[in-house]
């Protein structure tokens, strides 16, 4: 089953890790930056990572010591503990999935990367997309599903067979450490779509020339792009993008 992506995807702007801005105290994937994303009616992006007791996590990074004022690896953290710590400049905590779904009710689309558990885009437990199934079961609103890592989007596919599912993809022309070489040249050219029976991709901005975009495209593929921080990004990458991931400006909504 390959779930279409739903137009709503398509029309409202995509806040990348919700709606943040530290100067106003909403840090990135908190609840503050998630009221504030659907107050404005901008799509939400968030980012799940494992808590040490098997809950899904709204959390970018792997270590909590970019934000928040603890040290070590989120997944070795209860989401009771994780639950307690405030996130640096904000009153708020780390939330959980169920939390922010919560919080959303429905009234965005909501758009969730799952992180890559094996930090090497090799196959993964199934416990964190487990965990994300898990929390979406009794959730009404309008959901897609993406990870960089394709072994990922394939438990999805069995898991969470009705909701739609991406890539997220790059062109894997830097440093992507610990990636091997032959990883970035594979992944580069997007063979695990059909595989993991994708129906769109998050495509790195800069990247969105590639043929194999084009290719996906032209075979009925959603586009959407990350990360734009600027007007000026924003018209080029909607020559080929059909909506855009953002942050840092105040994105308009397409006439």
């Amino acid at each position: 089953m390959r779930p279409p992506l739903p137009l709503s995807f398509l029309r409202s702007p995509i806040a990348h890790r919700a709606l943040h801005d530290r100067a106003r105290r909403r840090v990135e994937n908190s609840a503050s930056a998630i009221r504030a994303a659907r107050a404005a009616g901008y799509g939400i992006e968030i980012d799940l990572q494992l808590s040490a007791d098997g809950v899904a996590m709204v959390f970018h990074d792997e270590d909590l010591g970019r934000l928040t004022g603890e040290e070590g690896f989120l997944n070795a953290r209860s989401a009771a503990e994780l639950g307690r710590i405030k996130l640096t400049g904000s009153d708020d905590t780390i939330p959980t999935f169920a939390q922010v779904l919560s919080l959303i009710g429905g009234a965005v689309p909501l758009l969730v990367e799952i992180k890559d558990q094996s930090l090497t885009m090799t196959q993964t437990d199934g416990r964190l997309e487990q965990a994300a199934a898990t929390a979406l079961e009794s959730y009404s609103g309008e959901v897609a599903l993406m990870s960089f890592n394709p072994h990922s989007v394939a438990h999805m596919a069995r898991f969470s067979p009705n909701r739609p599912r991406g890539l997220t993809t790059a062109a894997y022309d830097t440093e992507w450490a610990p990636l091997s070489t032959a990883t970035c040249d594979a992944l580069r050219e997007i063979p695990d779509y059909d595989r993991a029976l994708c129906s769109f991709i998050s495509h790195e901005a800069r990247d969105l020339h590639r043929p194999r975009v084009a290719e996906l495209k032209a075979q009925g593929a959603a586009i959407l792009c990350w990360t734009i921080r600027s007007p000026e990004a924003e018209a080029e990458a909607r020559k080929i993008a059909q909506n855009i991931t953002f942050e840092d400006y105040a994105a308009p909504f397409p006439a």
